[in-house]
């Protein structure tokens, strides 16, 4: 890109109305400094402060750039708190971006509080889209899934986990999972134990940095593969599962009418133990299953 073209492409930034009184939601690299936008970092340099996860973080992304910006820290243990700050300086006429250490803010990350809070006092609110780990995760799996279901990072007890997994199992759509390095055995682990070993799984590990990894294999493969080599266990992840197939969404209609029929005669323990004979399911799952029918009926 020659000097003048890039003068024209942050010319093309300038042009746009930036109003004060506006928060602005600013992705950042997920790695990649390179990543960042032209218009991030129009606005940027324009705003009145920065609201960040970590402020050494921000900082020293900033000074790649050469912005220099009154960072303020917002994070997970002070959102509310420091959203009553941010709405006194917005009605005072201040510019201010939110960004997160890494990617999106809001997304699996600290920000939906604080932009909420804003909302809810009346100010306004524009989000300038880039790096998402997720959805670059996607565009490099090759799973053919026109939908996809965010599920984030999975609870780090396990059976929180196996109750967070069961509901997905009948979901058509990619599952996308985000992971850290001394959990993702776990989270494998726990994939394979809730759903079909054919399904094929996409490990996205250290996206846009140096040793970045996309690597797909079935589910039943995917223990051995992470376990053959340590390296593999080290940097972020997001993890993609392909979604059930299309017979197990009339396979979930079908237990739904056997358990119903049995939940009117039986006890719930007895219902499921006879549906699993009926259906070759499960029985724990029918009994989850179970148990939330009857739930759903007594709302009813």
């Amino acid at each position: 890109m020659t000097q003048s073209s890039a003068a024209t492409i942050f010319g093309e930034a300038a042009l746009q109305g930036y109003p004060v009184s506006t928060l602005y939601v600013i992705a950042t690299p997920i790695g990649n400094v390179c990543d960042i936008t032209v218009r991030a970092l129009h606005v940027l340099n324009l705003v009145d402060a920065v609201a960040c996860e970590d402020t050494r973080n921000t900082g020293q992304l900033l000074s790649r750039y050469g912005v220099v910006k009154p960072l303020i820290a917002a994070h997970q243990h002070n959102e509310r708190e420091v959203a009553d700050k941010l709405i006194a300086r917005l009605q005072a006429g201040a510019r201010i971006a939110l960004v997160s250490d890494a990617g999106t803010p809001a997304v699996s990350d600290p920000g939906a509080r604080i932009v909420d809070a804003v909302r809810a006092a009346g100010l306004r609110v524009m989000p300038l889209p880039g790096p998402s780990a997720a959805i670059a995760a996607l565009s490099a799996s090759g799973l053919l899934s026109d939908e996809f279901y965010f599920v984030g990072f999975l609870p780090a007890k396990g059976k929180q986990r196996e109750a967070r997994l069961q509901p997905l199992r009948t979901l058509a759509a990619t599952l996308v999972f985000y992971e850290a390095p001394h959990r993702i055995a776990d989270c494998v682990e726990a994939l394979a134990a809730a759903f079909e070993p054919q399904r094929q799984i996409v490990f996205a590990r250290e996206l846009t940095k140096l040793f970045e990894q996309v690597h797909r294999c079935r589910l039943s493969e995917a223990q051995a593969w992470l376990a053959s080599d340590a390296h593999r266990e080290k940097g972020e992840f997001v993890v993609l599962l392909e979604g059930a197939p299309a017979a197990a969404g009339q396979d979930q209609l079908e237990a739904d009418r056997v358990l119903q029929i049995l939940l009117a005669e039986c006890p719930l323990k007895q219902a499921a133990a006879l549906a699993a004979q009926i259906l070759g399911q499960k029985k724990n799952a029918l009994y989850e299953r179970a148990l939330e029918l009857k739930n759903m009926q007594s709302i009813a």
